[in-house]
């Protein structure tokens, strides 16, 4: 047969056809003969496979736990390099050998999947597989029934621990101003804040607390259009917590992506500044906690940047490149960790203050970034921790600049 009859023989549909008998005969040397040599196929939601050794490999241990594996091809649709394939597979699970690390149940299994194929040159590059992994897992015994009592003991369970886990990581959303919300988290306390902007039908984040608090993170910006990035007002651990989890463009000023990116400002911490001798002890377990690890910085941010109805201010100190936002329309500002009205040793809540000393990169430099967002005359300002600062907010944060 010449070449040219063999690749017209050898179409999409047909070398489909013929893996798939194959692997109803359970004959490997036919089906990995099917694939391009380094080919991956992928059984999504199970594992990856690079041809020829690892489809030997796992349908290998497919057979020894299903010996009476057998594929039925409902329908396939093919065009260019590509098949769709429609199948069945009926088998029992006897053994001897495990599937995934379970025993073998004898149960029977009964299951309809779709693969797509990419053929080229008579040969599969690739194939996506795509099966109902939970009822798989379902008819194996590892769930149970539809409908069954045991499947709403298991759902009523896992309820149960899903609006604990929430409470645990953060409290409700709470209305700042026009678009903005907050959302408080970390246990139990509930004092580490991120905000929330939505501006043209996506939300910005401000700051991204602590690694606990992502999936409650995700839920809250989903109600308001889903997270579009995150602007960092620094790259400590307790503010980039969530960020590396989140999935989506992170930004902060130039002097801290260093530490955005690095140990989150570890290196420049002392400890031996905190007064009490059980936070000094307590703190570095807790950061390490409470972060998410380095963030990948997709773009910078510096004064007078607009993002979603704010300007960026710089407000260094407490960390090289701390920013806040500003919109002058009603005199917000978010301002991160600019001032306390928090004691991270103690927990107590009271009047503005500078950052603690352990924590900061230059404490005098706080100093003046606090006297430069008093200037501004905040109608609010609302920091990285615990409450804001409301009335005479200009009187406050100069009172607060000078306190040692």
């Amino acid at each position: 047969m010449s070449p040219a009859t063999k690749e017209r023989i050898a179409t999409p549909a047909t070398v489909a056809q013929a893996y798939f008998d194959a692997l109803t005969r359970h004959d490997l040397d036919a089906a990995c003969e099917c694939w391009a040599p380094g080919g991956v196929g992928r059984i999504i939601g199970q594992a990856e496979l690079v041809a020829p050794g690892g489809v030997r490999t796992y349908f290998g241990e497919v057979f020894a736990a299903f010996p009476d594996f057998a594929l039925e091809l409902l329908d396939a649709t093919a065009q260019d390099e590509r098949c769709a394939v429609r199948w069945r597979a009926r088998a029992t699970f006897a053994g001897p050998g495990s599937f995934q690390g379970i025993a073998p149940t004898g149960a029977r299994v009964e299951l309809e999947g779709c693969d797509v194929l990419v053929v080229r040159d008579g040969l599969i590059q690739s194939n996506d597989a795509y099966l109902d992994n939970a009822t798989l897992a379902r008819q194996l015994g590892l769930l149970p029934p539809v409908g069954s009592a045991g499947e709403q003991r298991l759902t009523a369970a896992f309820n149960t621990k899903t609006r604990l886990a929430r409470r645990l990581a953060a409290g409700a959303l709470e209305p700042v101003a026009d678009g903005v919300w907050l959302l408080r988290g970390g246990f139990p306390l509930k004092t580490m804040n991120v905000y929330l902007i939505e501006h043209e039908g996506r939300v910005t984040l401000f700051d991204a607390g602590i690694r606990a608090m992502g999936k409650a993170i995700v839920t809250a910006a989903g109600g308001l259009g889903g997270i579009e990035r995150v602007v960092l007002g620094h790259g400590h651990g307790d503010h980039r917590g969530a960020a590396p989890g989140l999935a989506v463009p992170v930004f902060c000023h130039p002097a801290e992506r260093a530490d955005a990116e690095g140990d989150g400002g570890a290196h420049y911490f002392e400890m031996g500044k905190l007064s009490s001798p059980l936070a000094r002890f307590l703190m570095p377990h807790l950061l390490r906690s409470w972060d998410g690890g380095p963030v990948a910085i997709a773009g910078t941010l510096t004064e007078g940047d607009e993002v979603a109805g704010f300007s960026v201010i710089e407000l260094p100190g407490h960390a090289p490149g701390l920013i806040g936002l500003w919109r002058a329309s009603d005199r917000l500002a978010l301002v991160s960790d600019c001032f306390y009205t928090l004691d991270p040793q103690t927990g107590r809540k009271g009047r503005p203050r500078v950052p603690l000393a352990a924590f900061n990169h230059d404490t005098e430099q706080a100093r003046a970034s606090i006297r430069k967002l008093a200037a501004l005359e905040p109608a609010a300002a609302w920091p990285g921790h615990a409450d804001p600062l409301t009335g005479d907010v200009r009187a406050a944060l100069e009172r607060g600049a000078e306190e040692t």
